[in-house]
């Protein structure tokens, strides 16, 4: 039997967050996993909204499905997915799904929702060409002055709008919920699923939320329910970045560094406040499929795009720093049907690419040869495969500005190719934190020259050409493509 799909996919959301033995509270995410899976090694292939979402939503790394950066700017690589790409929603309805979609999109600038299969409701947001930039006519139009007196939680930006990083504001709904603008994209999937539940096919249902991205700006009801002085700073936050790329040292140097220690503590605690107000809008759903008696039969997966810095290693958004905590991402699924032995942890390297498969798998529906991703459904049966992969692999081209990045993690090392800046090299069992970079060091070589050898391999398999080119400007890594591919 066909189940139903419902897919909670927040905006930048921390993987660690929603751990047992975080101090985060989101008992809607645990109550999740007691009933499911959780699994504590998922990752997105890219640190940023549109690639990664490309990623999940095709089961294709971005070399493949072509959506390299943020496609609605002028400096996007690609406007949309290579001709030919489909994504998992299309496969869905042929296969018979009823499929409806509300919240954030940010897949294409050239097709909506609609275009790929779904039904978009009401709170359908992001749509194509919804983010484009007004250009240099905004700046001849504003002036936000030159001010020198930083406001709390504020970072001043000279010829930029300050920044306010950080924020509360009192409610006066009777749920403080109700008085962001997440609640409506959650309020019109709750008046869809009765209709959804009463139809004849099976349904799949996308609840893309906008937090909790930057700027953490949330109703002090869920702020007032942390206590400032139990935040600690993060473990990594002394991390000067001096032996690591220049550009992650500009970051932080430039606008992180203005925040005293009590406010980045101050912010975590914003940032913790607002994962919270989204655990308790994914509670409704959850609580909506008890209500109409669809629990048994629906897959439920709470999601995010890709993390957050949040004051680790000083830094906060995400991007071109390749630190775990940007592309850790929170993973946990709710089948009764189909889930044995539910509130398990699973440690296996997981990615965005291996949802897409998923969902087509439990469709029974025609799946694309030759995915990046692979079906999770062995992992329900509670037999985790034997050739599962024990390497994991980023691509990163750059954001608004380009760069070009790609990464490689074992269980025990991580390397980071920076073709813009010197590498990265970590040992993830004696520095899990990635504090020491032991790139230039030349007893690691043996390993690091096989990680590159990894590197080129993954690449050659996923049509990555972009990082393969021979000229001399360019030719940066420490070993070229043939010395792994000839």
């Amino acid at each position: 039997m066909q189940p139903n799909i419902l897919i909670f996919m927040t905006d930048q959301e921390r993987g660690d967050v929603v751990h047992p033995d975080h101090p985060c509270i989101t008992p809607n995410a645990t109550r999740l996993a007691q009933e499911g899976i959780r699994f504590s090694q998922s990752y997105c292939s890219s640190p940023h909204c549109c690639p990664s979402r490309a990623t999940f939503m095709t089961g294709l790394y971005p070399s493949r499905h072509g959506v390299y950066n943020n496609v609605s700017n002028p400096s996007a690589i690609n406007r949309t997915v290579f001709e030919g790409v489909t994504m998992f929603s299309e496969h869905l309805q042929d296969a018979g799904y009823h499929l409806a979609y509300t919240g954030k999109w940010h897949v294409s600038d050239t097709d909506n929702p609609s275009d790929r299969g779904w039904e978009e409701l009401e709170a359908v947001r992001a749509k194509a060409g919804s983010y484009m930039h007004t250009g240099i006519q905004q700046w001849q139009t504003q002036d936000f002055g030159n001010p020198t007196e930083r406001g709390y939680g504020q970072i001043l930006r000279p010829g930029w709008k300050p920044a306010q990083l950080f924020n509360s504001y009192p409610t006066d709904t009777e749920h403080a919920y109700e008085s962001h603008d997440d609640y409506k994209v959650v309020k019109s999937a709750l008046d869809a699923l009765p209709g959804l539940a009463a139809d004849d096919k099976p349904w799949c249902l996308y609840v893309g939320t906008f937090g909790p991205h930057d700027d953490f700006v949330v109703p002090e009801h869920y702020v007032n329910m942390y206590d400032l002085d139990d935040i600690p700073l993060p473990v990594n936050y002394a991390d000067t970045l001096r032996d690591k790329p220049a550009v992650y040292q500009r970051m932080r140097d430039m606008y992180w560094s203005q925040m005293t220690e009590e406010e980045v503590r101050d912010c975590i605690r914003h940032y913790w406040a607002f994962c919270t107000m989204e655990d308790e809008l994914f509670g409704l759903l959850l609580d909506k499929l008890e209500e109409l008696g669809q629990v048994e039969n629906t897959l439920v997966l709470f999601v995010s795009d890709h993390g957050e810095y949040c004051g680790s290693h000083g830094l906060y958004c995400k991007g071109i720093p390749s630190f775990r905590e940007a592309y850790h991402v929170p993973t946990i699924i709710r089948y009764p049907n189909g889930i044995k032995n539910p509130g398990r942890e699973e440690n296996a390297f997981v990615s965005l690419a291996d949802f897409a498969p998923t969902f087509m798998d439990v469709a029974n529906a025609d799946m694309p040869d030759d995915l990046t991703g692979r079906s999770l459904t062995p992992f329900f049966e509670n037999e985790a495969p034997s050739d599962w992969r024990e390497t994991l692999f980023t691509q990163c081209n750059g954001v608004e500005l380009y760069y070009s990045q790609r990464s490689v993690m074992t269980r025990d090392y991580k390397y980071v190719y920076n073709g813009f800046d010197w590498d990265e090299l970590y040992d993830l069992q004696n520095d899990p934190h990635e504090m020491i970079n032991l790139a230039k060091d030349p007893h690691y070589d043996e390993i690091k020259h096989e990680l590159v050898r990894q590197m080129w391999r993954f690449a050659a398999a996923q049509n990555d050409e972009l990082i393969m080119n021979p000229y001399y400007t360019v030719a940066l890594a420490p070993w070229g493509p043939a010395d792994a591919l000839k």
